[in-house]
């Protein structure tokens, strides 16, 4: 009996003994690494969370190649990568792969890979014969490159987590939306889904807000081709706000636009999380009655195109708040009710 107690003891005299090394298990270094791709919404971040981004040299060979290289050491670390993987789509994603695995070489505790924007999210499913479903071979990739965790927002369609095994979160942008919207002051409300798929995104900001929504009957024949055919709900001499996950080549949410107006309604904004605007999305967003345009810094877009009609959203603050409590192990539940409370006070 009395070897066993002396037993019971040893791991709190080895604990005593050696506190400096469960003091360093117990915190974590937090290291926040940016890639190329976005790197003023990494600085943001760093900046919230009162650090600074650690240093990484990132540069192509002549073949065009990429080189990365960790400039100090990340071992035992808690570690999050900032790196939406839009356009140049391959470029980004092939940047972030090869800096998950010179993290990985390098000892550290975990990789957080903060995804702001997810490249191919939109091959989700075979939506004809022999095609492939990359969403899914992405997300294979990242797993396989030796990330453990993984930060989106707004993802094509939530059902994408499934596609991961190890696990995600799909942050929810919709109460820095509802504070956005309530801080314009528009009356006569009413939130559009420019399909049937984003019907769920615009009932979500027009509950807190305490708005109706109506939906876009649309019909996509093929790739890159839309036809809009009609409006589901009352728009007539309403403030309409269209809201979408994206805005790519602006061709859905332009028609949309012109069928609104068709059907009497007043002014029109559009509310998208990712900004794409790819091919002649620029020259359809400005020529369209759309009003304005708020969109969040998940992409960042270079000067020719930012638009007078484009307004900015940072999502800097929410992701900051996010990586401290992923970092510490508390929930971001409490915080979310704290600000939906805040809004609810404001309606």
């Amino acid at each position: 009996m009395k070897n066993w107690e002396k037993l019971k003891k040893i791991p709190n005299l080895f604990k005593q003994k050696h506190s400096s090394f469960y003091q360093i298990k117990m915190n974590k270094k937090l290291r926040i690494i940016s890639g190329s791709a976005n790197k003023k919404l990494a600085l943001e971040v760093a900046k919230h969370l009162n650090t600074e981004l650690t240093p990484a040299d990132i540069h192509k060979f002549s073949d065009r190649e990429i080189y990365v290289r960790i400039l100090e050491s990340v071992r035992g670390s808690d570690i999050f990568i900032i790196q939406p993987t839009s356009s140049d789509a391959n470029l980004n994603l092939m940047e972030l792969l090869i800096m998950v695995d010179a993290l990985k070489r390098a000892s550290p505790h975990r990789i957080t890979a903060v995804i702001p924007y997810f490249g191919y999210s939109r091959q989700d499913r075979k939506a004809k014969a022999r095609e492939p479903i990359t969403a899914k071979l992405v997300a294979k990739l990242i797993e396989a490159a030796g990330v453990d965790n993984i930060m989106t927002f707004d993802l094509h369609v939530p059902q994408l987590q499934g596609f991961f095994d190890i696990p995600s979160d799909n942050l929810d942008l919709v109460p820095i939306y509802a504070e956005y919207i309530l801080s314009k002051k528009l009356k006569d409300l009413v939130f559009v889904a420019p399909d049937v798929g984003a019907a769920k995104r615009a009932r979500a900001i027009a509950r807190v807000v305490h708005a109706p929504i109506a939906i876009v009957d649309k019909r996509r024949p093929e790739h890159g081709i839309v036809k809009v055919e009609n409006i589901i709900g009352d728009v007539k001499d309403k403030t309409v706000i269209i809201v979408d996950d994206m805005v790519d080549t602006a061709g859905t949410v332009t028609e949309a636009a012109s069928l609104l107006k068709k059907y009497g309604a007043k002014d029109i904004y559009l509310l998208a999380t990712h900004p794409v605007l790819s091919g002649p999305a620029i020259k359809r967003l400005q020529k369209s009655n759309i009003k304005e345009i708020f969109v969040t810094d998940t992409i960042e877009l270079p000067k020719e195109k930012r638009i007078k009609k484009l307004k900015t959203i940072s999502i800097g603050p929410l992701l900051a708040e996010t990586i401290k409590r992923a970092h510490e192990g508390t929930p971001m539940g409490v915080f979310y009710e704290k600000l939906y409370g805040k809004l609810e006070k404001r309606v």
